[in-house]
């Protein structure tokens, strides 16, 4: 079809326009009858927020997508192009994709008028019918609609009033297209009030001039739910010509949380002198501090925590073990808990705190947070084993401090010491204990799992060592770990 380069051409060759809503509801409803995945990457939303937009869409209904960050809403909105026809005809040198047998603009019904089956034809990609705007209270009516352009008035000698004077803004140009306003609520009420009058009416008034522009668009928002009627507002007319609400959640558990991360995050380094292997464990606990920190009080559940918490954490804490091989020389990246420890930098800015949050600051919540997480994953893998011998070692005095910098030969040197920490640790994994890097990593998540069941103490230093009855009677928690901060001696 791109080869038609005239309107007559494109009249012989039977081509049929359509709406652009009509045109995504005959493309989806051939996916769904062909079986294909509608939004590729997207994961955890096959049962939920998939079949409300697969509904919205065949209803030819605008849309809005009410989520907390973090939650997929632009790349949901973005992969809505898929669902476009690959080309659509335009008149060629049109501003806002006017169709060759049904011109909007005043440029393009002269055009026709003058040229008739003559008129040229270009074809536009369905890449190019897709046009974003991050509302903000500073945009103005000129940004979205338009707005009169002196110098092509007095460059084609046009009154003011013409509608050929129009610098026309975002959403005629994204005529026959999708047209997304990212943060709805922020947009000022009276932008809005222009976007429901063009989308339902079809006219606006630029500058005091009446314009027609019945628009072929499918407009789709997003919003945070709480911004929704709290930081912002949708005026009642817009909400109402909206079709459908459709709510995003976080993932609903640990496992399909590790695989959203896994697909997003970077972890292979492209290193040919190394191998990064991340345990489950470590993968299962990075995930389970993000679901700590939703539950939390301290954290303000308005602003929620976002899934790139657990992806630059894992990305952070295999930088630290990636750092530590080009140290050691080590060909093996392996993260260990001191790893996640050390991707602190990564957490504490994903996190919105309450008032007792502050009160004890990002960095003593997102350890609370690990402490926590551990004791729940270490259950899951260790429940039923006996660490008694292990306990009663630290008991006895001993201490264990091993370096984040410190290569697996020299830690299992260290953990050798301690009885049957190894052959416990092992019953439950799956490798070998001559794979070392991966032994130290184990190790290092049983010590941490003691140290959140309050069965043995960590110092600032990351060691390890007895803990005081006192402290061993305060399961779950570290309110031990907050004596330096006012309020809590």
């Amino acid at each position: 079809m791109s080869a038609i380069r005239t309107l007559g051409e494109l009249r012989a060759s039977g081509y049929a326009s359509r709406s652009v809503k009509d045109e995504m509801r005959a493309n989806l409803i051939t996916k769904l009858q062909g079986g294909e995945r509608l939004f590729p990457g997207i994961l955890g939303y096959d049962e939920s927020v998939v079949p409300q937009i697969t509904n919205a869409i065949l209803a030819k209904h605008n849309f809005i997508l009410l989520g907390l960050r973090g939650q997929a809403k632009s790349r949901i909105i973005r992969q809505l192009t898929d669902l476009l026809d690959e080309e659509i005809p335009i008149i060629a040198g049109s501003e806002i994709n006017d169709d060759p047998f049904a011109p909007l603009s005043a440029y393009g019904r002269q055009t026709v008028d003058l040229h008739g089956d003559e008129t040229k034809i270009d074809w536009v990609h369905r890449d190019n019918r897709f046009v974003e705007k991050l509302a903000t209270p500073d945009v103005t009516i000129a940004d979205i609609i338009g707005d009169v352009d002196p110098i092509k008035a007095a460059k084609g000698g046009h009154l003011l009033s013409d509608e050929l004077t129009i610098h026309f803004g975002l959403l005629p140009r994204a005529n026959r297209g999708i047209f997304a306003i990212n943060e709805l609520p922020d947009l000022a009420g009276k932008i809005q009030v222009g976007l429901f009058n063009i989308m339902q009416e079809g006219d606006v008034q630029i500058k005091g001039y009446p314009v027609r522009l019945p628009l072929d668009l499918l407009l789709v928002f997003s919003a945070n739910p709480e911004d929704y009627t709290a930081r912002g507002k949708i005026i009642t007319p817009l909400k109402d010509r909206i079709g459908a609400e459709v709510m995003t959640h976080y993932p609903a558990n640990v496992q399909l949380s590790s695989e959203i991360t896994k697909q997003e995050a970077w972890t292979k380094r492209g290193l040919e002198d190394f191998t990064v292997e991340i345990p489950d464990f470590i993968a299962e606990i990075i995930e389970q501090i993000a679901f700590e920190a939703r539950d939390d009080q301290r954290v303000d559940k308005r602003s929620g925590v976002s899934q790139r918490f657990s992806i630059t954490a894992i990305e952070a804490a295999v930088s630290n073990a990636e750092r530590r091989a080009l140290i050691t020389g080590e060909e093996e990246i392996v993260p260990r808990i001191s790893d996640i420890y050390a991707a602190l930098p990564a957490m504490t800015g994903k996190m919105e705190l309450e008032y007792e949050g502050e009160q004890i600051g990002g960095t003593r919540l997102a350890k609370d947070l690990i402490k926590r997480a551990c004791g729940v994953i270490f259950e899951g893998f260790f429940l039923g084993i006996d660490f008694t011998p292990t306990i009663h070692w630290f008991d006895e005095g001993n201490k264990l401090l091993m370096s984040d910098t410190a290569s697996a030969e020299e830690c299992v040197g260290l953990l050798d010491s301690v009885p049957q920490l190894i052959d416990s640790t092992l019953v439950p994994l799956e490798f070998r204990k001559d794979d070392k890097a991966k032994l130290v990593s184990a190790c290092e998540f049983v010590l941490e799992g003691l140290y959140a069941q309050n069965k043995i103490s960590r110092n600032e230093s990351g060691g390890y060592e007895a803990v005081t009855k006192a402290k061993r009677d305060r399961r779950g928690m570290i309110y031990e770990d907050f004596t330096d901060v006012e309020g809590y001696n």
